[in-house]
């Protein structure tokens, strides 16, 4: 049976462009090019960045709590207290990186009409 961290991180990197990196103090950072979706501290605690409306949204629904260190932030932590947790914390790293494929998506066609329209 794999832990929760081996999950979270198995399901995470399955999506197209995510890789995992080292992060500071022993956690694991996934990112899509060099943008963070999220980073896990074990299998306890998930620190996940969002616009702050989104934030905001997500406190608010109990999904999520203010970053348990910068709590004035866009972040958001998750902690991990069971392994059915899992589902609601891959469910924040996926709303992370589909926000930003979004983002990258636009800016990239954004380039492409400038770069057409020059």
């Amino acid at each position: 049976m794999s832990s929760v961290s081996e999950t979270i991180h198995a399901a995470a990197l399955a999506w197209p462009g995510v890789q995992s990196v080292p992060h500071q103090f022993g956690a694991v950072e996934f990112t899509i090019g060099d943008r963070e979706i999220g980073h896990l501290h074990g299998n306890t605690l998930l620190d996940v960045p969002f616009p702050r409306a989104v934030r905001e949204e997500l406190v608010a629904a109990g999904l999520a709590e203010p970053h348990h260190f910068l709590p004035q932030s866009g972040w958001v932590s998750f902690r991990i207290r069971r392994a059915d947790d899992c589902a609601a914390a891959i469910a924040l790293l996926r709303k992370s990186y589909d926000l930003i494929t979004a983002q990258l998506q636009r800016r990239a066609a954004q380039a492409a009409a400038a770069k057409k329209s020059a």
